[in-house]
């Protein structure tokens, strides 16, 4: 089954239930949404509201009880775990709360990784990797560690890893919930640039009311269930 070829993600009818001994918990109740090619999407609510298993289901990371997600048009049902994960790696990319960059590695190869993981050519990903860094404003930073960098400078470094595959949409989780007010308003900027000029899509769960602002779209979780404001 496939999806319309204007819409980078989509579900239809996620349900997510946890069986906590005889109580069924649900986390995600009949949601129902479209990312378009370029748009970026914020999706904000209340914590425990399930924004965050939302985002893992549309990243192929968390399977939903019911329901069913397209990845740039292709359906992830029935998909094995290796099909998903070569469906993720091709399509989408990830930034998180927290950065989670390998320490062993230069920025310049914590960018690359994607790629490398892929079994491209290794200079091939550095080259595309040293491109993508210095999109962010990090090239002169390309061969520090992760430890020498700012909290700032790592959250671009993820930034830069999420998008060097030129993925169909990048799926943000509190990107800029570690930060500090200047170096989040920065990022905030970086985002919006990023898909103004390259039309990357952006799916971002916030707390943040000045970066749902910058959307295109806000979306409003609630209890599992979700609410389009443009609806």
């Amino acid at each position: 089954m496939t999806e319309t070829a204007a819409h980078v993600l989509s579900a239809k009818n996620l349900v997510k239930t946890y069986d906590e001994g005889a109580q069924a918990i649900h986390v995600l109740r009949d949601v129902s949404l479209h990312v378009e090619r370029g748009e970026m999407v914020a999706i904000v609510g209340a914590s425990g509201s399930g924004k965050s298993t939302l985002l893992h289901s549309l990243g192929l990371l968390d399977e939903p009880t019911s329901g069913e997600v397209f990845v740039d048009g292709a359906s992830a049902k029935g998909l094995s775990e290796t099909q998903r994960s070569r469906l993720r790696n091709r399509s989408l990319g990830f930034v998180y709360q927290f950065h989670h960059l390998l320490p062993e590695f230069s920025a310049l190869d914590n960018v690359a990784m994607p790629l490398i993981v892929r079994r491209e050519n290794r200079n091939k990903a550095r080259e595309a990797a040293r491109a993508v860094l210095d999109q962010v404003g990090l090239s002169a930073r390309e061969h520090h560690f992760p430890g020498q960098l700012s909290g700032g400078e790592r959250q671009r470094v993820a930034l830069a890893r999420a998008l060097v595959t030129h993925p169909a949409c990048v799926l943000a989780d509190e990107p800029t919930g570690n930060l500090d007010r200047y170096t989040a308003e920065s990022m905030f900027e970086l985002l919006v640039r990023v898909n103004k000029e390259f039309g990357t899509a952006f799916a971002i769960v916030t707390h943040d009311p000045a970066l749902a602002l910058l959307a295109h779209r806000q979306l409003y979780m609630d209890k599992g269930c979700l609410v389009d404001t443009e609806a």
